[in-house]
């Protein structure tokens, strides 16, 4: 990269970018989180005993089966980079156009005619597992400031 532009690069160190990375997923998974806590707020205690361990449930197989895969993608291509990261590196540049999608159809859904209380287990769903992802990067994070040397 030409010095002109290199001090428009806003690289951080991989450590750091992995605790922000851990950051974000946390803010957005209780910004989820909340809202359907919100919505579950306004219906019968009968009616919240069904839908929050439905979103739960969903929480668990999303994080599962889903999210700890790309956790685990997004670290191992962090730490596989030298030198320090751009910090806007914490997810592939193609997954910027998957995140413009996602919160396009969270809108939709959110002002849609969808019951709030099944919308709730959706947002649950996808919060929950937001956060419970998140974890892996906040013990890589801690793993790599308490062992600077070991990028692995």
């Amino acid at each position: 990269m030409k010095p002109e532009i290199r001090k428009f690069n806003p690289a951080v160190d991989k450590s750091l970018l992995i605790a922000l990375s851990g950051i974000i997923w946390s803010i957005v998974g209780i910004i989820l989180c909340s809202l359907a806590v919100g919505w579950l707020s306004k219906v019968t205690v009968q009616d919240r005993m069904w839908f929050g361990p439905a979103g739960i449930i969903l929480s668990l197989m999303i994080h599962h089966f889903g999210f700890l895969k790309l956790v685990n993608k997004n670290i191992a291509r962090i730490i596989a980079k030298k030198g320090k990261v751009c910090i806007f590196g914490f997810q592939p540049w193609k997954s910027y156009l998957i995140i413009v999608i996602m919160v396009g159809m969270g809108i939709f859904l959110r002002h849609s005619s969808l019951p709030k209380p099944y919308l709730s287990i959706i947002y649950i769903g996808f919060g929950g597992a937001m956060l419970l992802s998140s974890f892996r990067y906040y013990r890589i994070f801690f793993k790599l400031i308490s062992n600077p040397g070991n990028e692995s």
